[in-house]
C-alpha cells in the first residue's frame, strides 16, 4: 500500500538543495513493494537522478528502504517490523536523506512506519497463584498482571475478561499515563469450606482486525482470616539518577505498611513490569523496598523509567504503587561526523565555490552538551561553509593549481560545548587532477630490432616507450601502429603493437629468404581530451636461421634412373671421377657447406673433398675392385644445429661399355620396360583425344552452319508465285489502324525448321485489336512501379553460425530497432560496409536482414575470435545511423590437416626405433591442426589400426607414438600404424595418417624390408593404370559418338524415302473466296502466309507460324469461303512470341496435296 506523500522543498545555496518528503507505509510489506515516487514527488527526472548517482544515506547502518533509480521509485528493501524497530514509541517513523552529485544535493526523507494487528496480547506467565483468605471482605483488590501487546493504537491491547464471575469481578484502573491496572475486586465472600481452590482465566482482547486475544490461569488458594492489605505510604515515588551511573547505584526507596502481625503483617515488594526492560536495570530488596541499578543507563536510548512496584502479604493482600526515575543527561558523546558525499579528486581548472564534500554532524547529547561547531586546518584552498543545522559543505576558496599542490589533505574537527568539551575529527585526502597539455615522449628518436627467421607468430620483438608529464589518464599512453606497406601489403600483417604495453609482436613467422628488413611508424597518443600525441620509426631486420638444407645440383637424383660415372681401371691416385654440386639458399655461415663419405663399397678406394665435392681416388685402381661402386655422399652446413642433405653416387669401375652393361642390366631392364609402355600409352591416348575432339568439333561446326542457314527464310530453287487476297484494306475508309504489319513466310520442307518467330516493336506500347465490331485499336501504357527505398537506428547484436544458406533470417531489424517498415522505406535504408565485402542483404519491405553470401569464418576472420561482421544501416529524413553486429559462431566444417608425417603419393617413409628401446620410447610425433576455433579445433589422436597393437599407443592429447611394452627380437620390422586425428565438434571430423615404423638396429636390416625400388615399382603401377583407365575412356566416348552419329545418318536416310524426289515447280493452291464478303469487315491487319514445299525437304509436316496478336483468323469452310475472328484467350503480354493460328480446311488440304503429289510423281 503506498502512502500518501507530502512534499516539502527548499533551495539554498551553495549548490545543496534541501527538501523533506513524508511517506506513510504500514509495517511488514514485502520485499520490492512500493513506497513511493520520489523523483515525482521531488519533481525530479529520472535522468538527473542516473547522472546524479542518487543514493540514500542513513546514519543507521540497517538500510530498510533502498532507490530505484531508473524508474525513481523508493522500495522496501527488507522486511520492516514496528515493534522492533521503534517498540511502543509513535509515531513510528524512519528518517533518511537522498544524495545527489554533479551539482550535490540532499533531500530529507521520512517514512512514517503505521502499524498492523500482528501480535496477540501476551502474558508474561501463563499462571498466577493467589492465596486469599477467607475473610477478605468483598470489594477487596488483587492486582493481577498485565498483558503486553507491541502492537500500538487500536491494535493494542483493549479489553480484559476474566471467567468465570461467581465471586470476582474484573476492574481496570486507568492511570494518568494511561496505562491500565487490572484489578481482580470480590464480590461474593470467599468460604474456605465450601471450596479451597478457584480457578479463574483472564483473557485480554486487543482491537484488530482480525481481533486477537491471550489468556493466563489465575489459581486462587482461599486461607485464613488476613483482612488488612499492604498500604504504600504513597501511590507515586519520584527519583533522579545520572547517566553511566556505576551498577549498585541505590536509587530510591518504597515504603509500605500492613497493620496486620505476624506473617499476615509480613510485606513482600517485587517490580511486576513486563512491557519494557525495567526488571533488567533495577532490582528491589523484597524485604526493605530499596530500588538499586544492576544495568546500565543512558539518557540517549532512555530519558525516564516507571517502576511498577507490588507489595504483598503472607496473606496474599497486596497493594501497588509508581516509582519514576528521570535519567540526567552527561556529556559523554563526542560529535559524530557523517561523510553525506565526498569528491576524491577534483579538477585544477575547478570554479570557485564548487562544492567538493557534504558533511552531517551528530552529537546524541542535548543541550549544550549537543551543540557542535566545526572547522578545518590552515592554509588549504578550502573553507567550510554551513548549509543547515548540522549539515557543512566543504568549498573551494582560491584557485587550485596541481603542479603546485597535487594532493591536499584537510583535516574537519568538530566538537561541542558540554564540560569538558569532546571534539572529534577526520582527514579528507583530495587528489587534484591534472588537465592534459604534455604530449607523449619517445625514449628514443628512433629504434632498431632484430628478429630470427621462423619466429612462432605472437613473438615478442621489441618495446618501444614513452613517458608523458602529465598525470593519470593524461600521462596513460597508448601504442599504435600507423597505416603503411611493406612491398603492397598493409604492415599491420607483418607486426602488431600493445597499446598498453608499447609490446610489438610479429603476427607471422618472418623469411629471411624474402624479406631482410622492413620499418614502420609507431605513435604514442595520451588519453587526454583532446589527446595528444607523437611517433618514432622502427626498423625491424631479420637474422637468418639455420632453416634449409642443402641442396643438391649435380649428380641428379631421379626416381628410376641409374646414373655411374666411369672409372678406368688405369686411374691413378687423385683421379678426378666426379664432383657433388650443392647450394644453401642461407646465408653467412649457415651457408657453408662440408661434404663428407657417409657410405662407400669400398671406402680405401674414393675420398671427397670436404670444401669442394670433388670426388677423387686415394688409391690405385685394381683388378680386383668390384665394377660396380656406391657412394652415399652426405653434404651438410655450418648452421647451428646443422642441415644435411645426401646423395647417391654410381661409380662403374671398368673400361668399356660392355662391362658396365653387363653389370648394371638388373637396374635398367625394368625400367625401360616400364619406360616404353608408358610411352605407348601416353601415344594411344592422345592419338584417340586428337581424333574425339575433331569429331566433336567438326559435329559442332556443322550444327552452326546449318543453323546460319536456317535464319534464311526461303530455301528453295522452285518459283513461287505469292497470292495476297484482295480487299484486306479497310473499308469503307473508317479503319483506326495507323501501321499496316504484312508477314510473308516461304517455306521449304527442307528447312530443318518447324516452327516461325515473329518480331516485335522496341515499344512499350502494346496495340490490341478490339474484339467488338468497331474493330478498334486501343493503346494500353505498360508502366512499370518503382519502389522507394527504406531504414531506421539504433544499436544491435545479433548472432548467427557460418555457412548459413543464402537468403535465411539474421533478425527481424525493423523490430528491434522499434521501427515501422514505412519509416525504413521514407528513410530509404541502406546497408553500409566498411570493407566493401557485403555477406548480409536488407529486405525493406519486411524489415529482415538476410544472407547475401555464404559466409565461411576461417576465410573471414581466421583464427581470430571472436568473430564479428560491423556495418551500419544508414536512414534519411532525418539521416541516422544504426551500427549492426553479427556475430559469426564456427562450425565444425573443416577436417584437422595433418602436418607431419608428410604424406606423399608413392615415397616411403619410415621412423626407425631400435630393439633395446625401452617402455615409453618415443617413435615420433603425429602433428595436425584445424582451422576451425573453439572446441572445433581441439583434436584427439587415436590409433585406429595397427600391424602389433600391443607394442604401441598413441598419446589422446599430444600425438606422441611411444612403445608400451619392451621390443624384442620376434618383433617384425615393418610396422605399419593407422592414426585417426578426431576433432571435438558435433558432428566431429576426422583424418587418418599412416605411420610406417622401421624396428631394426642398422639401416641394411631396414633396407632389406623397404627396398628402394618398391616406390618406383608403386608409381609406375599407378601411372599405368591410370594411363589405361583415361584412354578406355576416351576412346569409349569416341566410339560412342561415332555410333549416335551413324545412326542419325540411317535414320534421316529412310525417312527421306517417304517423299519422291522431284525437281518439277511447285504452284501452289489458295483456295478462292476467302476475303471478307460484301466488303463490311473489319479486319486492321493484313497476314499473308505462303509455303513452299518440295520433296526433298525431308520434312512431312508443316507448321504455319502465327502473328504477335491476340485475334485468330478462322477461315469458314463452308462454300462462302468468309473469315471469321475469333478473341484469343491467352495474353500475348504473357506469350510475346505466341503465333497467330490459322485453321484451313482438310478438304482444301487433302486436294492441294494429292495434286503436288500427283504432278511430283
Amino acid at each position: 500500500m503506498k502512502g500518501q506523500a507530502l512534499l516539502f522543498i527548499s533551495l539554498l545555496s551553495l549548490a545543496s538543495v534541501i527538501g523533506q518528503v513524508s511517506y506513510t507505509i504500514p509495517e511488514e510489506m514485502t520485499k520490492g513493494s512500493l513506497v513511493g515516487n520520489i523523483a515525482q514527488d521531488l519533481g525530479l527526472e529520472t535522468k538527473r537522478l542516473t547522472s546524479g548517482k542518487a543514493r540514500i544515506y542513513t546514519r543507521d547502518s540497517d538500510e530498510y528502504v533502498e532507490l530505484n533509480r531508473e524508474r525513481g521509485v523508493l522500495l522496501v528493501k527488507e522486511r520492516i517490523d514496528r515493534e522492533a524497530l521503534c517498540r511502543q514509541t509513535t509515531p513510528c517513523a524512519l528518517h533518511f536523506q537522498i544524495i545527489l552529485e554533479n551539482p550535490m544535493e540532499f533531500y530529507s526523507v521520512t517514512v512514517q512506519i503505521t502499524d498492523i494487528n500482528d501480535n496477540a496480547p501476551t502474558f508474561e506467565e501463563g499462571q498466577i497463584k493467589f492465596k486469599i483468605s477467607e475473610s477478605a471482605i468483598i470489594g477487596a483488590k488483587f492486582v493481577l498482571e498485565r498483558a503486553v501487546d507491541l502492537d500500538v493504537g487500536i491494535n493494542d491491547l483493549q479489553r480484559y475478561e476474566l471467567k468465570p464471575t461467581d465471586n470476582f469481578a474484573l476492574k481496570l484502573q486507568t492511570n494518568a499515563d494511561g496505562n491500565k491496572n487490572v484489578e481482580m475486586v470480590l464480590q461474593k465472600p470467599l468460604d474456605r469450606e465450601k471450596q479451597e481452590q478457584i480457578s479463574l482465566v483472564l483473557t485480554a482482547v486487543d482491537g484488530g482486525e482480525p481481533q486477537m486475544s491471550g489468556t493466563m490461569l489465575i489459581v486462587i488458594t482461599v486461607l485464613d482470616v488476613n483482612d488488612n492489605a499492604p498500604v504504600f505510604t504513597q501511590p507515586t515515588y519520584k527519583a533522579t539518577v545520572h547517566e553511566n551511573s556505576p551498577k549498585g547505584t541505590v536509587v530510591s526507596t518504597v515504603s509500605a505498611t500492613d497493620v496486620d502481625q505476624g506473617s499476615n503483617g509480613k510485606i513482600t515488594y517485587s517490580i511486576t513490569n513486563t512491557l519494557d526492560d525495567v526488571r533488567k536495570v533495577f532490582k528491589i530488596n523484597q524485604e526493605n523496598g530499596e530500588v538499586t541499578l544492576i544495568g546500565n543507563v543512558d539518557f540517549e536510548e532512555s530519558r525516564n523509567f516507571q517502576i511498577n512496584v507490588r507489595a504483598s502479604d503472607d496473606g496474599g493482600l497486596t497493594d501497588s504503587c509508581k516509582l519514576i526515575v528521570d535519567v540526567q543527561d552527561v556529556n559523554d558523546n563526542r560529535p559524530e561526523i557523517n561523510i553525506m558525499s565526498k569528491s576524491n579528486v577534483i579538477a585544477e581548472d575547478a570554479k570557485l565555490n564548487t562544492v567538493v564534500t557534504m558533511i552531517n554532524i551528530e552529537d546524541k547529547d542535548t543541550g549544550e552538551n549537543g551543540k557542535v561547531h566545526c572547522f578545518i586546518s590552515e592554509n588549504v584552498p578550502f573553507i567550510l561553509k554551513t548549509s543547515t543545522t548540522n549539515f557543512y559543505s566543504l568549498v573551494t576558496d582560491s584557485e587550485l593549481d596541481r603542479e603546485r599542490l597535487s594532493e591536499c589533505n584537510i583535516t574537519v574537527t568538530c566538537s561541542d560545548e558540554g564540560v569538558p568539551s569532546l571534539s572529534s575529527s577526520v582527514t579528507l585526502t583530495l587528489q587534484i587532477s591534472d588537465v592534459n597539455d604534455n604530449a607523449p615522449v619517445f625514449e628514443r628518436s628512433s629504434y632498431e630490432a632484430y628478429i630470427v627467421e621462423n619466429n612462432t607468430p605472437g613473438l615478442s620483438i621489441f618495446t618501444v616507450k614513452a613517458r608523458d608529464a602529465d598525470w593519470n589518464q593524461n600521462a596513460r599512453v597508448s601504442y599504435i601502429l600507423e597505416d603503411s606497406s611493406v612491398n603492397g601489403v598493409p604492415v599491420s600483417s607483418y607486426v602488431s603493437v600493445s597499446a598498453d604495453s608499447g609490446v610489438i609482436h610479429a603476427v607471422r613467422s618472418f623469411d629471411y629468404e624474402q624479406i631482410k628488413d622492413f620499418h614502420f611508424r609507431v605513435k604514442a597518443q595520451d588519453g587526454g581530451s583532446p589527446p595528444l600525441s607523437s611517433n618514432v620509426t622502427v626498423k625491424v631486420m631479420i637474422q637468418d636461421q639455420n632453416d634449409n638444407p642443402p641442396q643438391v645440383l649435380y649428380p641428379v637424383q631421379t626416381g628410376g634412373s641409374l646414373v655411374a660415372e666411369m672409372v678406368p681401371r688405369s686411374a691413378d691416385v687423385g683421379y678426378l671421377v666426379t664432383k657433388v654440386v650443392a647450394v644453401d639458399v642461407d646465408s653467412g655461415q649457415n651457408a657453408w657447406l662440408s661434404y663428407k663419405l657417409q657410405k662407400a663399397t669400398d671406402r680405401a678406394l674414393f675420398e671427397v673433398g670436404l670444401q669442394n665435392g670433388e670426388i677423387r681416388t686415394i688409391r690405385q685402381v685394381t683388378d680386383k675392385d668390384a665394377v660396380k661402386q656406391r657412394l652415399t655422399v652426405i653434404v651438410e652446413d655450418n648452421g647451428q644445429p646443422s642441415r644435411s642433405a645426401t646423395v647417391i653416387v654410381n661409380v662403374a669401375v671398368a673400361d668399356s661399355f660392355p662391362e658396365v652393361l653387363s653389370e648394371f642390366t638388373d637396374f635398367t631392364q625394368d625400367k625401360e620396360y616400364n619406360d616404353n609402355l608408358t610411352f605407348y600409352l601416353v601415344l594411344a591416348l592422345a592419338v584417340v583425344s586428337f581424333l574425339f575432339i575433331t569429331c566433336l568439333v567438326v559435329i559442332i561446326s556443322v550444327k552452326i552452319y546449318r543453323w546460319r542457314q536456317s535464319r534464311v527464310l526461303c530455301h528453295s530453287n522452285l518459283p513461287v508465285i505469292p497470292y495476297y487476297p484482295p480487299r484486306y484494306s479497310d473499308t469503307l475508309g473508317t479503319g483506326t489502324l495507323q501501321h499496316v504489319y504484312n508477314y510473308e513466310v516461304c517455306r521449304t520442307t527442307d528447312s530443318r525448321k518447324s516452327d516461325c518467330k515473329f518480331g516485335r516493336a522496341g515499344s512499350q506500347n502494346v496495340l490490341i485489336m478490339d474484339p467488338s465490331s468497331t474493330g478498334t485499336m486501343q493503346r494500353i501504357q505498360n508502366e512499370k512501379s518503382i519502389l522507394d527505398e527504406p531504414d531506421s537506428p539504433l544499436e544491435v547484436s545479433y548472432s548467427i553460425p557460418e555457412e548459413m544458406s543464402k537468403g535465411s533470417l539474421i533478425g527481424n531489424i525493423a523490430q528491434d530497432l522499434g521501427l515501422d517498415l514505412k519509416r525504413l522505406k521514407t528513410g530509404k535504408a541502406r546497408l553500409h560496409v566498411g570493407n566493401g565485402a557485403e555477406y548480409i542483404e536488407l529486405n525493406k519491405e519486411k524489415g529482415l536482414l538476410l544472407i547475401k553470401e555464404r559466409m565461411d569464418r576461417e576465410a573471414l576472420c581466421k583464427q581470430t575470435t571472436p568473430c564479428a561482421l560491423h556495418f551500419q544501416i544508414i536512414l534519411e529524413n532525418p539521416i541516422d545511423n544504426v551500427t549492426v553486429k553479427v556475430m559469426i559462431q564456427d562450425q565444425n566444417d573443416n577436417p584437422p590437416q595433418v602436418l607431419y608425417p608428410v604424406q606423399t603419393g608413392g615415397s616411403l617413409v619410415a621412423e626407425m626405433v631400435p630393439r633395446s628401446a625401452d617402455v615409453g620410447y618415443l617413435v615420433t610425433k603425429v602433428v595436425a591442426v584445424d582451422v576451425d576455433s573453439g572446441q572445433n579445433a581441439w583434436l584427439s589422436y587415436k590409433l585406429q589400426k595397427a600391424t602389433e597393437r600391443a607394442l604401441f599407443e598413441v598419446g589422446l592429447q599430444n600425438g606422441e607414438i611411444r612403445t608400451i611394452r619392451q621390443v624384442t627380437d620376434k618383433d617384425a620390422v615393418k610396422q605399419r600404424l593407422t592414426v585417426i586425428v578426431e576433432d571435438n565438434g558435433q558432428p566431429s571430423r576426422s583424418a587418418t595418417v599412416i605411420v610406417n615404423v622401421a624396428v631394426a638396429d642398422s639401416f641394411p636390416e631396414v633396407l632389406s624390408e623397404f627396398t628402394d625400388f618398391t616406390q618406383d615399382k608403386e608409381y609406375n603401377d599407378n601411372l599405368t593404370f591410370y594411363l589405361v583407365l583415361a584412354l578406355a575412356v576416351v576412346s569409349f566416348l569416341f566410339i560412342t559418338c561415332l555410333v549416335v552419329i551413324i545412326s542419325v545418318k540411317i535414320y534421316r536416310w529412310r525417312q527421306s524415302r517417304v517423299l519422291c524426289h522431284s525437281n518439277l515447280p511447285v504452284i501452289p493452291y489458295y483456295p478462292p473466296r476467302y476475303s471478307d464478303t460484301l466488303g463490311t469487315g473489319t479486319l486492321q491487319h493484313v497476314y499473308n502466309y505462303e509455303v513452299c514445299r518440295t520433296t526433298d525437304s525431308r520434312k512431312s509436316d508443316c507448321k504455319f507460324g502465327r502473328a504477335g496478336s491476340q485475334n485468330v483468323l478462322i477461315m469458314d469452310p463452308s462454300s462462302t469461303g468468309t473469315m471469321q475472328r475469333i478473341q484469343s484467350e491467352k495474353s500475348i503480354l504473357d506469350e510475346p512470341d505466341s503465333p497467330l493460328e490459322v485453321r484451313i480446311p482438310l478438304l482444301w488440304l487433302l486436294q492441294s496435296f494429292m495434286l503436288r503429289y500427283v504432278s511430283d510423281c
